[in-house]
Parts: structure tokens; C-alpha cells; sequence
């Protein structure tokens, strides 16, 4: 038989899958619930949220409150880090449904000694529930007064008073409750929302040109790093390159003598994916690199790539984690049209994979030991989604800092996948999107639809794999326009340095791809070089660290500007205590002007409002008063970065 449950919890949110995975957030963030609950009749309903932290073993209870059609609504923030449960409790409220029945006949003129006498039956239950003197004295003198035709009067008003409302709304008597089934969010730590980070290559870090860098070299470059406003030192692979099927220089086929190979082609005699490239230095070397960024307030991240070369040690040890063919050969990895004959990929299937498995952790066991909290993942979409299901809900339980940013530029659900099976970020579509119309679609899915609860975006305008057809061949105001678009519509982007600064774009003809390409020889750089963009980015930076409403990718208005050349946004931080607005020229070439319509009913504001708008870039403040206002942005500097005080 059916139980005797009225009430209906349908449709929770935040929710994906039907809470198959968890919905992520920071530490102070906030969760906003909602759920369809409904019961027959027209009985009053209550609704509350409990919530528990995994290291907690009493629920929270926050109330609920009804919004439209049947649609109940409450928040809560999460505190600390670690894995939230969350689930939607409903009743019919009896003694709150009595309280409405009898005012609907009071009002109506009805004489309602019977109703106050079952008033009188709450009241006795209300009496076990609070623990207020004070209250337990006022709801007696009601138990007396309602069974006294003498007191009608004063019955009737105080069984209408708000804080008889209010002693039954703390105090609810849930009887045959239902309770929808448990949810989970994972809160991280903050530099899972929002971070800014700069990818170099550490063997192209040396002074002399021609000489391989160091990590002593590395460390030289953390100052420069720091002050244009990084939090982030993303460093490729610094392992031991394969020696057979070496790459040469621009992705040939056949390395001449000196070629270096490319990084991502791990593991050699040197040493596997826990060795380090000989060249570079040593592991106290390298712990002393995270150490001198720890110093200056930045994170070392390392590249997590699963594949071997050829002469990998895995290669001999464990055969089995490589598909072989009759000729006894590994077919080489492949992504049509790329080729990468110095890279074997891993055999995912093998009968061997727990022991896989398990050295896959290990190895980031061995780095994180060694101080590093963030991995840049290469290519996860080619590696089982449950794999990286398991190693980052293992590595997740025991280090909860540590953060997976996923190198996925692949179909969209995957993608996704890889974010609801526990990725913290992901490389985005950004890249490729330059229209207003194009930004626009784009930011309003990452931000509009369920994706805003599970896959965090980091923006890159440029890396070592993807030249963007518009960056090649362009100069200052293109960068400028680009990376502030990456730095103001996300909270976590990223550029590959000191390529993307110092505008170096030479391309391979009809590809995205660099020409002299950094991924298979070592480059030579004046890192003293300071330019406008250098100092532009700097400042940027400096605004995204002091305005959190830029800390935060998910709220944020698109706002109607009369030219398709200038996009304008506003964006706001959850205690509504910062207001950002940007306006940004997508023309490199030619000024723009036009009326931009200001998100007044967003600012809770009405026209004629006086609003201050402060440029963050150049530091003037204006009067806008209007709903509609002119603006006029030049390639030299093509955008506004405002503050608006209210």
C-alpha cells in the first residue's frame, strides 16, 4: 500500500542528472534552491531546505518560501570546503492552515467558538515544542482564553495576531512530512572560481640565447609574472623528453642533432611521468620553484600528461598498458589531421588497468607531495570519464585544495562530462568566438543554463597548440581587446606568455598553428620587455583581484548597445555590494560609438538616478543619469572598465 504522504516534492534544483552528480561551488558562495511542491486541496503547505556538511552530523534547516505556482524558493551559503548534502522537506501545516480558516471566517462575520476550541488542540501541541518562557506563558493564557466564551473577543484577536503566526511558523508540526531524496554540492576553495594564469615554457626561461632554461632560471621570472597581476605559473611537462621518434623542429618528423622534442612526449632512459628533464634540474630545484612562488603569493601548476614515448619506461615494465600489433609494434596517437609518432598512447582497456590505475595516481600522489595543488590535464577526453571519476574523488578526498583544469577542446558534452565526473575547469570555446553575437550565445549557456552549476570556464585567448586566425599578424588593440574579454566575461582565464604579450603570431600558412612552434624547440625571449600591453594587462589583472563581481563568472546581464561592434555587460557580486560595468570595442581598426542602455531595474534604480561611473583604467568618473548613454571607444584603448556607485 501507498503511504499516506500528501504533499509532492517535485523538480529540485540545483540539481544534474536528477542528482547523479554534485553541483560545485566556493567557500561563501552561495545555493540557490528551488523545487515545485504541491499537495491537494487547499491545505496551507510549509517547506524547508536541510543541509549538513559531510563532517556534521546535524541537518541545518532553512525555511522555504512559496514564489509562484507552487514554486518554493530558499538559499544557503556553504561555509567550508568539502562535500554539502541538501534535500527539500514538505508538510501540510495544520496549525498555520487552521490560523487561515479561521480568519477567512472571522473576516466573513462567522461566529467561530468551534474553530477556537480546535485551536485549542495546536496550542497544546505548540506547548510541547517551545522553549521560551515567555512563549509557553502566552500560548497557555490562549489555551484558557479559547475555551472561555467570556474572552471572545480578545480569542478571536489574538488567533488572528502575527505572533501567534509566528510561534507556529518556528515551531511546525510536521506531520506525514516527505522529504524529496539528497543532493550533494563540493565546495572548493576559492582559486577554483577565479584565478589568472601565465603559461611559459621553462626551458625557454635562460638569459643566453641557445642555452637550456632552469627552474633557477624559472625563478628569476616569478617577480615579472607577479606584477602583471598572475596568480598562476602553468609550466608543459618538465619530464624527460623520449628520444625515439623524437619531433624536430615545427612538428617535422625526423629531430636533426640539438632538437629538444616536444614535452609532451614523456618519458625516456631519464625516467618516467615522477622524473624530471635533466636540463632543467633536480627536484629540490624544483620544490624550491614552488617554494620562491609560494613567496610571491603564486601557484606552480604542472601538466598531467598520460601517454608515453617510445621509450618510456613504462614502455618495458608494464607492456601491458600498450596496445600492440602482430608486428609487434604500438600504433602511434592520432588526432586527424595531427599525427604525434613520438607519443604511444595508453591502453585503457588492458586487463592490467587497476595496477595502471593505480600508478596514474601515484604519480599525482608524488607531485602533490611536493607541494603542487593545481594539474592542467592533457587531453582527458581521451582517457576513460570513469577513471577520472575515481582518481580525482581520490585524490580530492585526502588533498581538497588540489584543482584539474581539463585541456579539452572537443564536442561539447564531453566536455560537460568531464566536468560533471569531477573536473574544477575547463578550456572553453572562447577561443574561437568573436562575434558579439557568437560571446554573447556562448557566455549566456555557460552562465544561463545547468552548465553554470558544474563546469567552471577558463578563458585563453592563445596556446602553444592554437594560433587564432584573428591574434595572427595583429597588433596592440586586438590582444588588448581579446584578453579583456577573456578577463571580464570569466573569472578564471589564461595566456600563453611571453608569446601572447609580446604579440608574436607568425603562423603556419592556413593553420592556427605558431610557426617555429615553442612545443619542439627552445625559444629565446627579452623578458625584460615592457610594452602597452604588458601594462594593460597589469592593470586588468589589478581590477579582477579588487572587484569581486569580476570573481565570479555566473552573474552577469548582457546589455543592449546600438552598434554590433560594442558589446556591454554588467556584472555583480552575490551580496550586490559591487557593480562592474564593461564596454568593450570588437573593432581593432576603427572607433565606435553608440547609446548603451544601463541594467537599471538590476541596480534597483529608476532613470534620472544619479549613478557615478568610475573608469578602473583611467581613473575619470562620470555623472550618467539617464537609462540610455553615448559612448566612444578607440582602438588605442578599446574599452571601459566602470565601477558604479549608486
Amino acid at each position: 500500500m501507498q503511504d499516506q504522504r500528501r504533499v509532492v516534492i517535485d523538480y529540485v534544483s540545483p540539481s544534474i542528472n536528477c542528482g547523479a552528480y554534485y553541483i560545485k561551488r566556493i567557500v561563501n558562495e552561495i545555493v540557490n534552491v528551488r523545487a515545485f511542491i504541491l499537495a491537494d486541496g487547499h491545505d496551507v503547505l510549509g517547506a524547508s531546505v536541510l543541509i549538513k556538511h559531510e563532517n556534521e552530523k546535524k541537518w541545518t534547516e532553512t525555511r522555504m518560501s512559496l514564489d509562484f505556482n507552487d514554486e518554493w524558493q530558499a538559499a544557503f551559503t556553504v561555509k567550508k570546503q568539502g562535500f554539502y548534502t541538501y534535500k527539500v522537506e514538505a508538510w501540510v501545516d495544520y496549525a498555520l492552515n487552521w490560523r487561515h480558516g479561521i480568519i477567512r471566517k472571522i473576516d466573513d462575520g462567522q461566529y467561530v467558538i468551534s474553530e477556537l476550541l480546535e485551536g485549542v488542540e495546536y496550542i497544546k501541541q505548540m506547548l510541547k515544542k517551545v522553549t521560551s518562557e515567555e512563549d509557553k506563558t502566552y500560548l497557555k493564557h490562549l489555551q484558557t482564553i479559547f475555551q472561555n466564551e467570556d474572552n471572545y473577543g480578545e480569542a478571536i484577536n489574538e488567533a488572528t495576531s502575527d505572533k501567534l503566526y509566528e510561534i507556529f511558523f518556528n515551531n511546525p508540526i510536521k506531520f506525514l512530512e516527505n522529504t524529496s531524496k539528497d543532493y550533494q554540492v563540493y565546495v572548493d576553495r576559492k582559486k577554483a572560481r577565479f584565478s589568472t594564469w601565465y603559461e611559459f615554457f621553462p626551458r625557454s626561461a635562460s638569459e643566453q640565447e641557445g642555452v637550456h632554461g632552469t627552474f633557477k632560471d624559472c625563478e628569476r621570472l616569478l617577480p615579472k609574472i607577479k606584477n602583471m597581476g598572475f596568480d598562476v605559473v602553468y609550466l608543459p611537462p618538465i619530464h624527460p623528453i623520449g628520444e625515439v621518434n623524437r619531433k624536430g623542429k615545427n612538428n617535422t618528423t625526423e629531430a636533426k642533432d640539438g632538437d629538444v622534442g616536444s614535452t609532451w612526449g614523456v618519458g625516456s632512459k631519464h625516467g618516467d611521468h615522477k622524473a624530471i628533464h635533466p636540463q632543467l634540474g633536480n627536484l629540490d630545484d624544483f620544490k624550491a620553484l614552488i617554494q620562491k612562488a609560494k613567496e610571491q603569493d603564486l601557484e606552480i601548476a604542472m601538466d598531467y600528461a598520460l601517454q608515453a614515448a617510445p621509450d618510456h619506461p613504462w614502455v618495458k615494465a608494464h607492456p601491458k598498458w600498450f596496445k600492440w600489433r602482430p608486428d609487434g609494434t604500438v600504433q602511434y596517437a592520432e588526432n586527424p589531421p595531427k599525427k604525434y609518432q613520438d607519443i604511444l598512447p595508453i591502453y585503457w582497456e588492458s586487463e592490467d588497468y587497476k595496477a595502471l590505475w593505480e600508478e596514474c595516481l601515484d604519480v599525482l600522489l608524488h607531485w602533490i607531495d611536493c607541494g603542487i595543488e593545481i594539474f592542467r590535464v592533457d587531453n582527458p577526453h581521451t582517457k576513460p570519464f570513469y577513471f577520472w571519476n575515481w582518481i580525482i574523488t581520490k585524490v580530492k578526498k585526502k588533498h581538497p585544495n588540489v584543482i584539474f583544469l581539463a585541456e579539452a577542446f572537443t564536442a561539447p558534452k564531453v566536455m560537460q562530462q568531464l566536468a560533471k565526473q569531477g573536473y574544477t575547469q575547463s578550456y572553453t570555446y572562447f577561443t574561437w568566438r568573436n562575434t558579439k553575437h557568437e560571446l554573447i550565445e556562448y557566455v549566456e549557456e555557460l552562465t544561463k543554463t545547468e552548465l553554470k552549476e558544474y563546469m567552471q570556464p577558463n578563458f585563453w585567448p592563445n596556446t602553444p597548440d592554437i594560433n587564432p586566425f584573428p591574434l595572427q599578424g595583429t597588433g596592440d588593440s586586438k590582444h588588448i581587446q581579446r584578453y579583456v574579454l577573456a578577463a571580464t566575461l570569466s573569472s578564471s582565464i589564461g595566456i600563453y606568455g611571453p608569446v601572447f604579450e609580446y604579440m608574436l603570431s607568425d603562423s603556419l600558412l592556413g593553420k592556427e598553428e605558431y610557426l617555429n612552434s615553442e612545443k619542439f624547440q627552445i625559444a629565446h625571449y627579452d623578458w625584460n620587455i615592457q610594452n602597452k600591453l604588458t601594462t594593460v594587462i597589469a592593470k586588468i589583472n589589478y581590477i579582477r583581484h579588487h572587484n569581486e563581481a569580476l570573481q565570479q563568472t555566473n552573474n552577469i546581464k548582457f546589455c543592449y548597445v546600438e552598434n554590433d561592434n560594442l558589446i556591454a555587460f554588467y556584472k555583480w557580486n552575490d551580496a550586490k555590494t559591487n557593480h562592474v560595468f564593461v564596454v568593450i570595442s570588437l573593432d581593432d581598426h576603427n572607433s565606435q560609438q553608440g547609446s548603451v542602455q544601463m541594467p537599471l531595474h538590476e541596480l534597483g534604480v529608476h532613470a534620472g538616478h544619479n549613478l557615478e561611473m568610475h573608469d578602473l583604467i583611467t581613473d575619470n568618473r562620470y555623472n550618467w543619469h539617464n537609462e540610455w548613454n553615448f559612448v566612444e571607444l578607440h582602438p588605442s584603448l578599446p574599452f571601459h572598465i566602470f565601477n558604479i556607485n549608486k
